[in-house]
Order: C-alpha cells, then structure tokens, then sequence
C-alpha cells in the first residue's frame, strides 16, 4: 500500500454565501427539469437504475427477522439499490404497510425523509412539522421523483447544497456548520444529510433529528438516547426496549483512515470523467469504488488485486463477527422470553433488558452502515465484539434470574429459515403481501404518480 498521503482530490466549488439551502422552484423538484443543463451527469444518475438486484438479507440470515421481532424490519428488509429505485422500494416495502385512507398504516410521513426530492417541495408548500406529523400514506400522491438532482443542488448555481432543513440544523448543532467547511468537505455533505443515523422525534411533529447532541459515536448515540428513555419498539420476544439504527454511513466514516486522509464518498464513488467533448463532469451513478480503481483508489493502493483482496478479507471477517454477535444476542431474546414465562418480574428484568439493547444496537450500528467493511472495518469489528460481549452479559444475567425461578434450560425453537423465523414473531407473510398487493393495485396505481407492482 501507498504512503497515506493527502489526496488532492478536493472537488472544485466554489465556497457558498448566504443561505445554505438550495434556492429551488418548485418545478426543481423534478429531476427531468435538470436533463438539458446537465446531460451527462443525468445519464449518469439515470444508469443508477442497472443497480437493480433486490437482495433479502432476511433470507440470506433469518437471525435478523428475531433480531427485530416485533417491528417492521422483521416483515421485510433487503439491501440497498441504486437511486432510482429509492420511492418505488419504499412504497412496495411491506413495513410501509397497505394503508387505504390517509390516517392508516404503520409509518409516520417523515418515511419520505430521504427518499425524494418532493420532500423538500411539500416542507415549503406546508411547513415541515405539518409534513412530519401525518402518515406516511398521506403524501404519496406527491411523491413522483426518486432521489435525485434537487436534493443536492442548488438549482440556479449548481453548486452541492443540501436540500434537507433537518440536516442541515443537525451539522450546525454538532459543529459542522456548512458554509463553514472546505468544498469537498459540502459535497460530501449533500451524502451525509440522509447517510446518518436519526430518529423521528415524537415532541416536534415527528420530523426527523439526528441524535448527535453528544457525538457521533455508536457509545455517543446511545447515552443519548438512554437519557431520553427513547425506544423505537418493543421485542416481541424479550421485551426490551430496542433501538434500530439506520444507515449511520456518516457517523462512521468520520474516525476513519478516509476521513483523515480528507478522502469522502464523493471521491470514491462519484469520481470526475470526461465527455467526448473532452468537458468534465462527476459521475453520478454512485458506483462501487473499486470499478474506477485509477481515478478513485490509486493515489494511495498499489494495485487493484491488491484492494480486492483486502476488501474481501475485512468484508468475511466483518460478516463473521455479525453472525457470531448474532447468535449470542437472538439466544439472549429467548432467554428472556423463558424468564418472562417462568415468572420474573420487570425489576428483575430491566438490567437484563438494558444490556440485550445495547448489544444490539452495536450490532446494528455496524452492520446496518452500508459499507463498513470497506470505510471503517476497525469500527466495525468493534463495535460487533462489544455486542457479542454485551449479549454473553446479557445472558449471564438472564442465566441467574432462571435459575431463580426453577429453570435450568431453555429450548431455541428451529429459526434457519426466513418463513421460520416469520412463523415465531407472530407474522403471517401470506396476510401482509395480500394487504400490500390490495394497497398497490387499488390506491397505488390509481392515485399515486408513482406506479408500483406488486
């Protein structure tokens, strides 16, 4: 490997004055609108769509479905696809469930948070809090673009200018303030306002906040939200009160080699090419690294192999940890799904609760930022250790307070299949496709611009 020498990779924009808000009309919003005035960097988001392979993480590891028994990641959860496909996944998600009327369905309307640039046009139009406060099915009629132009870009400059309000008041708030930061420091920004970890806020409207009040780190995040006493649901099995972590890319590249090396996801995956004309422009199909290993990766790898073969190894050793953590933490669920039953009671319970929490959420701050193993495999190799060890705690409590009440094993039903799993957190697969396909074929593609199929 190459001597980690500055990369003189810096985007070249020019440092925005005034307001930090992209200054957009509404008709900005549509992501055509931008075709003719950025042909090539529109091809480019445009082939974001050949991104289109729908992975089932919970089929690939029915441990997940327990992992979060009781919430909506348990019914549906499948790894990330290309830009273009951000609205159509989110509406055909069985956790957005079928809702029929406006005030139906399980999902508040902050859901949009990051899926379209219409969000930004309807906070204008209504008022944030008025957006947020509402179901999710409440503005899917407005919603007809995916992820696109608007979200990043200032309409009339063209400069990277992040779209979202709740971004943009949370970078400030943790000392990141936007006009105050180098170029590609912003660039990388408009990645980072929906590349983080948040949470809806239940005493302002619901919209969306990122707990960053006390730092960015997985220990950071949970003090946090262990002073607010903040849950997003309860574990079907076990009870405790979990947490689930979103995509906290941001939060995690931060403390990484890459960060200190001022190397960011624009860098890596959004690398400057020519057209025939000879004019350069960013690609935007968000693209793997490794596929422009010379624009991207050879200022400090020597040869590509070589950054294969090194991704591969942090990538098995990654997935080695989360399945070890895995195994400790659904067995800790169980058990205090058998402790509940022989008779314990909630002062019992609650340290045992506590720590099967914050085995979790190192888990799942790991593994659900996409990526880890190739911008920050140190963090993430710990922060799995640490929830194998919480977990291994956890059970050694739950172990005590069985014993305690006459129990001295504990039987684990049969989970190695998704529909398993599905079967033991009380979910009926069948139920919720047909709720999801009536939601589709009867509001969906007769109300909504954006036509999805079952």
């Amino acid at each position: 490997m190459k001597p980690m020498n500055k990369l003189a990779l810096a985007v070249t924009i020019a440092a925005l004055s005034g307001s930090a808000f992209a200054k957009n009309s509404p008709e900005d919003a549509n992501n055509l609108t931008w075709k003719e005035k950025y042909p090539e960097q529109y091809a480019s988001w445009a082939s974001t769509e050949e991104s289109n392979a729908l992975d089932d993480i919970l089929a690939e590891d029915p441990m997940v479905v327990l992992m979060f028994g009781g919430y909506g990641f348990a019914k549906d959860y499948n790894k990330p696809r290309g830009h273009q496909f951000a609205v159509i996944d989110n509406i055909r998600s069985l956790r957005t469930g079928g809702p029929m009327t406006d005030s139906e369905g399980p999902m508040a309307a902050s859901c949009w948070g990051c899926k379209t640039p219409d969000l930004k046009r309807m906070y204008d139009q209504v008022g944030e809090g008025n957006f947020s406060e509402k179901k999710w099915g409440a503005w899917g009629h407005e919603m007809a673009n995916s992820i696109g132009c608007a979200d990043c870009h200032d309409a009339e400059t063209g400069k990277p200018t992040p779209a979202r309000p709740f971004a943009m008041r949370a970078f400030a708030a943790s000392g990141q303030k936007f006009e105050e930061q180098e170029p590609n420091i912003q660039a990388a920004m408009t990645c980072g306002q929906c590349h983080v970890e948040y949470y809806f806020d239940g005493t302002d409207h619901k919209n969306v906040k990122f707990p960053w009040n006390g730092g960015m780190g997985a220990d950071d995040i949970l003090a946090y939200y262990d002073a607010l006493g903040f849950k997003d649901w309860t574990h079907k099995i076990s009870k405790a009160p979990m947490l689930k972590a979103q995509h906290p890319e941001w939060e995690t590249w931060k403390p990484s080699v890459h960060a200190e090396m001022d190397v960011t996801c624009i860098d890596c995956h959004m690398p400057k090419t020519t057209n025939a004309a000879g004019k350069e422009f960013s690609k935007h199909n968000v693209a793997n690294a490794i596929d422009n290993f010379e624009q991207t990766c050879s200022n400090c790898h020597d040869t590509k192999a070589e950054l294969v073969d090194a991704l591969a190894s942090a990538k098995k050793e990654i997935h080695e940890a989360q399945i070890a953590a895995e195994k400790v933490i659904v067995k800790a669920h169980f058990d205090a799904g058998a402790a509940w039953e022989a008779g314990a009671t909630e002062a019992e319970m609650k340290g045992a609760l506590k720590l099967i929490r914050h085995a979790q959420w190192r888990w799942d701050y790991a593994i659900a930022s996409h990526g880890i193993y190739a911008h920050n495999p140190e963090l993430g190799l710990e922060q799995l250790a640490k929830a194998k060890e919480t977990g291994a705690e956890a059970r050694a409590a739950l172990k005590t307070i069985l014993a305690k009440h006459g129990v001295n094993k504990v039987t684990y039903p049969d989970y190695s299949t998704k529909a398993k799993a599905q079967a033991i957190v009380g979910l009926d697969k069948s139920k919720m496709d047909a709720q999801k396909k009536k939601f589709l074929e009867q509001r969906v593609q007769k109300e909504w611009p954006t036509k999805v199929e079952f």
